[in-house]
């Protein structure tokens, strides 16, 4: 059998150019800019959440932004750091260190440009929605609980990565409450909330860098006895982080087996749900997302990102979503993103010194509580059992245990609730529509899908005939296909009435069984098997 063609590496940069025109690229220019100045706090207060220093997350902006915008399958999506990777980032970090994050996160890159070129994309979309939701929902209690050590402005020098660990731990410390912290923080929480209810010629400006101005404002102003970025990293240097290779070990590399596949699964169905919700905002107004083209630029991302430092990288949805509305039109504006945070970076990395870290802790649990499906849980009743509780078991598994585990859960209920349900529909029945069977003859339809979850309905035919039983027929035009355990059992079938002297011949067979059971070698003899219902009784001289 021949293997599958690699997909064809072909940025959407490359069809958007074509035609490109002055006005385009001031629409792109536009968007870019506008994304770049709402993506600046988000780069600062992901890399902190993160447990790493603020320069990663902006570093991870600019490279991995460029880098998806300019190789990716999408017109309008960015890349940066998002908010879904923060506690698989700090987990890490706690439990593996720094260089081997980078070291995973560049395996993680192989892996996505792999997935690209095998055309794997289309598999991401195979994920119950239900276990998006749960993870989903779960990362965000994660991130939210994260918050609260800098909301509060306890004095805590290292949280532990689990999640009762955490609450332990922030329960010991709040004879620590710092009443400022919180005042500042619910303070940016309420502005950026309510900032788009405000009167046109305001909400253009975005609310997340007005609330990190007037925090950094007020505690400066007031004398705040606040933590702020320049008083715990000492300040964000004016430029890149210098290019270094990250440390190889061996030993390493068999511990990280499971963080690489965790950056590159949450990397993958991540980037293309944006790009899929970016294809449904356009109304058809730009081309749809190519899933393998934009795993393979993800992957190159991440394999660049570590090598100046960057953190793990996806497509971001609020980012998108306000390149898109902003009216960009290609790559380009993304592009322009990133190249407006480098520019700001190198003019104004000083200024970052002054923001408040209960400032950052305000604007992530803003993100917490719009990236969380909440509604999802009060439509529970509407759905099955099963739904209910795929979702319940990925959300809770994803706070006490990690994303790791949540999904390989999850996707395991998914397949047994699939099996079960399968599994339902097929039945063999007897067939009504010929009363006037001849004596000795056992008339049956077999409905649905016989595979390995359903063999035990088959099995026990045999048994179950009456004891003037001469041939059992089995009319198979509605089963719909067939594996190797249903052939199998097919098999058995025969054999057992064989035994008995009794014979088995089958009707109606489509393609794909009738293929099968060709190929499988199931011995009927002359005149077992029949076009349909009409020829055996013919053959049989009805």
């Amino acid at each position: 059998m021949d293997l599958p063609p690699l997909h064809r590496f072909h940025p959407r940069l490359l069809d958007s150019l074509r035609g490109y025109t002055r006005q385009r690229f001031l629409a792109d220019l536009g968007a870019g800019l506008t994304v770049g100045v709402v993506a600046l706090p988000l780069a600062l207060a992901f890399a902190i959440a993160s447990g790493v220093k603020p320069e990663q997350g902006l570093a991870t902006a600019i490279i991995a932004g460029f880098l998806i915008s300019l190789l990716g399958g999408s017109s309008v999506q960015i890349g940066g750091p998002a908010g879904a990777f923060i506690v698989i980032v700090y987990g890490i970090v706690q439990r593996y260190g720094l260089a081997n994050l980078l070291v995973a996160t560049m395996l993680a890159g192989v892996l996505l440009l792999a997935m690209g070129a095998l055309r794997l994309g289309v598999l991401v979309r195979y994920v119950p929605v239900s276990i998006v939701i749960g993870f989903t929902n779960g990362i965000a209690v994660l991130i939210a609980l994260s918050q609260l050590k800098d909301l509060l402005g306890l004095h805590i020098d290292q949280m532990p990565a689990d999640f009762f660990g955490q609450l332990g731990t922030l329960y010991a410390h709040l004879h620590d409450f710092n009443p400022a912290a919180l005042a500042l923080g619910l303070a940016c929480m309420a502005l950026v909330l309510l900032w788009p209810r405000l009167p046109r010629r305001f909400a253009v400006l975005p609310p997340t860098l007005v609330a990190l101005v007037l925090a950094g404002l007020a505690t400066w102003a007031l004398r705040l006895p606040l933590d702020t970025i320049g008083s715990r990293f000492g300040g964000i240097p004016p430029g890149l982080p210098d290019f270094a290779w990250p440390a190889l070990e061996w030993a390493s590399l068999q511990q990280l087996f499971i963080p690489t596949l965790t950056i590159a699964l949450l990397g993958a169905v991540e980037s293309l749900l944006c790009a899929r919700v970016a294809d449904q905002m356009s109304e058809g107004r730009l081309p749809r997302h190519d899933p393998n083209q934009e795993l393979m630029a993800q992957g190159l991302a991440n394999i660049a990102a570590p090598l100046f430092g960057g953190l793990p990288a996806t497509g971001t949805i609020a980012r998108t979503v306000t390149n898109l509305r902003a009216g960009a039109t290609s790559p380009v504006a993304g592009m322009v993103h990133a190249a407006a945070l480098l520019l700001i970076v190198l003019v104004a990395a000083p200024l970052a010194s002054a923001v408040p870290l209960a400032a950052l802790a305000g604007i992530l649990l803003v993100v917490a509580l719009r990236m969380g499906e909440w509604h999802e849980f009060t439509r529970l009743r509407r759905f099955n059992l099963p739904y209910r509780t795929i979702l319940l078991g990925t959300f809770a598994l994803t706070v006490v245990f990690d994303l790791t585990v949540a999904v390989q859960v999850g996707l395991v209920l998914a397949c047994l609730f699939f099996i079960y349900r399968m599994s339902t529909l097929f039945r063999a029945e007897p067939l009504p529509d010929f009363p006037d069977a001849p004596p000795g003859v056992v008339l049956m339809r077999l409905y649905g899908s016989l595979f390995f979850g359903a063999v035990g309905k088959v099995e026990g035919l045999a048994e179950r005939l009456p004891a003037d039983c001469r041939e059992l027929v089995l009319d198979m035009h509605q089963l719909v296909s067939m594996d190797s355990s249903g052939l199998d059992a097919l098999v058995q079938l025969q054999r057992g009435l064989a035994q008995q002297g009794r014979r088995l011949s089958l009707c109606g067979l489509n393609e794909q069984p009738a293929s099968l059971i060709e190929r499988g070698g199931l011995a009927l003899g002359e005149g077992g098997i029949h076009h349909d219902l009409a020829a055996w009784r013919r053959a049989r001289g009805l």
